[in-house]
C-alpha cells in the first residue's frame, strides 16, 4: 500500500472514524498485532560491507557502489562472514552504527582501517543473532576501540542472542559446538546490552525489525540447527534474529540481513509490516540457502522479484545458485556483492 493513504494513515484514521467496528474482527485482530511505530525517513544511508564471502577487486561498481581497489600491501579480506557499518542522515544529523562483525576480528579491523572508518565515533553496536561468523569479531573490535566508544553506548541484540548454539553433524547425532557470545564480555568493555523482542529505532533512521513472523511455507529452518536451552540441545528456532531496515526518503525500504534463517521473504514482510509501508527499494545481505532445494530458491525469487525492488544484493549464505537465479530473473536489479563495498542510497 505504498499509494494513496499508506497502511499506518489507515490505521490511524480507522480507529478516529470507528471504520474497524464495521471491518470486522479481521481487520481488529489484524491491526491490534501491528507495531505501530513510527518510522522517520532517511535523507542519505551509506552501508559499508565490512567483511562477506567474496572479494574481487576488478569488479565493476555500478550507481549504487564504490567498490574498493586493492593496491600493492593494501587489499581487503574476505571470509565466511558479515559485517556492516552503517550511516544515516536525517534532517542534517550524521548517525552510525556496526551490524554484526565477521569472523576473523584481525581481518575485520584491516578492512576498517583500508576503509578509513572511525569505530571509535560508533553511535549503537547490533547483532543480528548469535552465530559465531557473525560475533566472533565483535570483542576485538570493541577492545580495540573502547577507550573512544561512549560508556553506556548501547549494543542491541535479539531474544537469545548469548545462548550457546550447535551444528548436527550430517547423518549423525554428534553436535558441532558452534560457541556462544557472552553478555557480560560485552558489559565489561562499558556498553549497555539491550535486549529486544519488537521493532525499535537504534539510531536515527535504523530500525531492528523485531522478532520476525513466519508467514511463507517454504522458508524453513535447518534441523541442523541446535541451541542450548537450560540443559537441554533443541532445534534451533531464531525467534529472536534480527534484520534493519531503513526508510530512504523517496525511494522506500531498504531491508539488510544477517542470515535470514527465518526466509528473506518473511524478513522483508516483517520490515513493510513495521514501517506501514510496502514499497521497496533494496534488498540486502545473507539469504540462508546454500545448498537450499531449487524450488525454495525458485519461490524466494519469485516473491522478491514480485516486490519489484530497484536493488537485490544477496551476499554470504545466500549460495551461488541463489546468486545465479537472482541475476538471471533480476538483471537490472542485481548487484554482485564483494567484501569492502560502500553502498549509497538516497541524496
Amino acid at each position: 500500500m505504498d499509494t494513496g493513504m499508506n497502511r499506518r494513515d489507515f490505521l490511524k484514521y480507522s480507529v478516529a472514524t470507528g471504520v474497524l467496528i464495521a471491518a470486522g474482527e479481521g481487520m481488529i485482530n489484524r491491526v491490534l498485532a501491528d507495531d505501530l511505530l513510527t518510522v522517520s525517513e532517511v535523507d542519505k544511508l551509506t552501508i559499508w560491507v565490512l567483511v562477506d564471502n567474496f572479494y574481487d577487486t576488478n569488479t565493476a561498481d555500478t550507481k549504487i557502489t564504490k567498490r574498493f581497489r586493492s593496491k600493492p600491501g593494501k587489499s581487503i579480506h574476505a571470509e565466511h562472514g558479515l559485517s556492516y557499518y552503517v550511516e544515516t542522515v536525517v534532517g542534517g544529523k550524521v548517525s552510525t552504527c556496526m551490524f554484526d562483525y565477521g569472523l576473523d576480528p584481525l581481518g575485520v579491523l584491516g578492512n576498517i582501517a583500508l576503509l578509513g572508518l572511525d569505530i571509535g565515533k560508533t553511535n549503537a553496536f547490533g547483532l543480528s543473532h548469535g552465530h559465531w561468523d557473525h560475533y566472533l569479531g565483535a570483542l576485538s573490535i570493541l577492545k580495540q576501540n573502547q577507550s573512544r566508544i561512549a560508556a553506556g553506548t548501547p549494543f542491541y541484540v535479539g531474544e537469545e542472542a548469548f545462548h550457546h548454539r550447535y551444528s548436527l553433524r550430517p547423518n549423525t547425532n554428534e553436535a558441532s559446538d558452534r560457541g556462544q557470545l557472552v553478555k557480560e564480555d560485552i558489559e565489561k568493555l562499558g556498553l549497555k546490552v539491550v535486549e529486544l523482542k519488537k521493532p525499535a529505532q537504534i539510531i536515527p533512521g535504523a530500525y531492528f525489525t523485531g522478532n520476525i513472523e513466519r508467514l511463507t511455507s517454504y522458508e524453513k529452518i535447518s534441523a541442523s540447527s541446535q541451541i542450548k536451552r537450560g540443559e537441554k540441545l533443541e532445534q534451533d528456532d531464531f525467534r529472536g534474529e534480527q534484520a534493519l531496515f531503513f526508510n530512504v526518503r523517496g525511494k522506500g525500504l531498504v531491508v539488510i540481513s544477517g542470515c535470514a534463517h527465518a526466509g528473506i521473504v518473511n524478513t522483508v514482510k516483517q520490515a513493510q509490516k513495521v514501517a506501514g509501508m510496502d514499497k521497496l527499494h533494496a534488498v540486502m545481505g545473507g539469504f540462508h540457502l546454500t545448498n537450499a532445494k531449487p524450488e525454495v530458491i525458485q519461490n524466494t525469487v519469485a516473491d522478491i522479484k514480485a516486490m519489484k525492488p530497484a536493488h537485490i544484493v544477496p551476499a554470504h549464505c545466500s549460495g551461488f545458485e541463489t546468486m545465479v537465479a537472482f541475476r538471471k530473473e533480476m538483471p537490472d536489479a542485481f548487484t554482485l556483492n564483494t567484501a569492502g563495498t560502500k553502498y549509497t542510497f538516497g541524496a
